[in-house]
């Protein structure tokens, strides 16, 4: 792994690559689906503590991370971009998973997948805030009636708005901070790399990590089945470390708000592995409630951005602006 093998710009406009950053995003999305079913496999059966599924998981990614950015001998962030790589830090590596191993304690993995929907709509308003992005009408019609279909669909789920538990809070609480992780992260990934981009946020969460996954061992020794121990492990692996090689990689290369809706099949994805891996039972309800998720991700992914690149862009041979901003040679 060398800087040149990650999607890397010198300042932040989306990357020329025509439909390889839907691509890319779509391999990170189906490693990313089988975070929510095998979360619930961890801290289904009460031998791990939602605290150390959540905090364990990002100490062992860290250390792939540290020993991926040793080995490559990778750059250190400079300046500003210390702070843009706390703030992918507190969305992906300690708010979502922290969040969501808490939420799956007692929400089923297909209703907590469906929940979490929203991801690709909050994440597409981040890039608007953050990337200066400009989508279309259509755009945001498709992405709305998605977002609208996953609170829907989990107040149908709790018997109506008031009967929304606690779960669902904290999943939407979830999707709010990750969304902001995910749009910085996919703007700092053209600065850094996509890889080295998670790889610093985990080293700079290790710490608070380690302390919280100490906490936990102390609280409630972990334990488990071959099994319960097999999907912990996926979650260190691939969910908290290799499948954002390929996810940050896509937003890099962007539009990041269009490539964001890929995410909306990580849901039926996602419930696909809960009913095979855990035997949830999959209503019509559900199922033609994923098929519409799925038109609304074709929708948003097919409406093109007004321009690929912010008014504020440099030309391709001019020199990055951008406070903090590395020159990285593009291949």
């Amino acid at each position: 792994m060398k800087t040149d093998d990650s999607a890397t710009l010198v300042s932040s406009p989306p990357l020329p690559q025509a439909h390889a950053g839907l691509w890319w995003g779509l391999l990170g999305v189906a490693a990313f689906s089988f975070t929510v079913p095998f979360t619930r496999v961890a801290v289904g059966g009460g031998h791990m503590s939602p605290l150390f599924v959540g905090s364990g998981r990002a100490v062992i990614a860290a250390l792939l991370a540290a020993a991926a950015l040793w080995l490559t001998r990778q750059q250190r962030p400079r300046g500003t971009q210390w702070a843009r790589v706390a703030v992918v830090a507190g969305g992906a590596v300690v708010g979502f998973p922290l969040l969501t191993s808490y939420a799956l304690t007692t929400a089923p993995a297909s209703h907590g997948a469906v929940v979490i929907a929203l991801l690709p709509a909050a994440t597409a308003v981040m890039a608007v805030i953050r990337g200066r992005e400009r989508p279309r009408t259509p755009f945001w019609v498709a992405a709305g009636i998605g977002a609208i279909a996953a609170v829907v669909f989990a107040a149908i789920q709790g018997g109506g708005l008031a009967g929304l538990h606690r779960s669902d809070l904290l999943l939407f609480a979830a999707v709010i901070v990750c969304a902001i992780g995910y749009a910085e992260g996919g703007l700092l990934s053209r600065e850094l790399g996509s890889w080295q981009t998670i790889s610093w946020a985990l080293v700079l969460a290790s710490p608070l990590m380690i302390v919280l996954t100490g906490v936990s061992i102390v609280e409630q020794p972990p334990t488990g089945s071959v099994i319960e121990w097999g999907a912990f492990a996926y979650l260190a692996v691939v969910s908290m470390f290799l499948g954002f090689f390929a996810w940050y990689r896509g937003l890099a290369i962007g539009p990041m708000a269009q490539v964001s809706q890929v995410q909306l099949t990580q849901p039926v994805m996602s419930i696909c592995w809960a009913a095979l891996l855990l035997h949830e039972h999959l209503a019509w309800p559900t199922i033609l409630g994923g098929i519409a998720v799925i038109g609304c991700a074709l929708l948003a992914v097919r409406a093109r951005n007004r321009g690929n690149r912010p008014a504020s862009a440099p030309g391709p041979h001019q020199r990055s602006t951008v406070p903090g901003s590395q020159p990285v040679r593009v291949k």
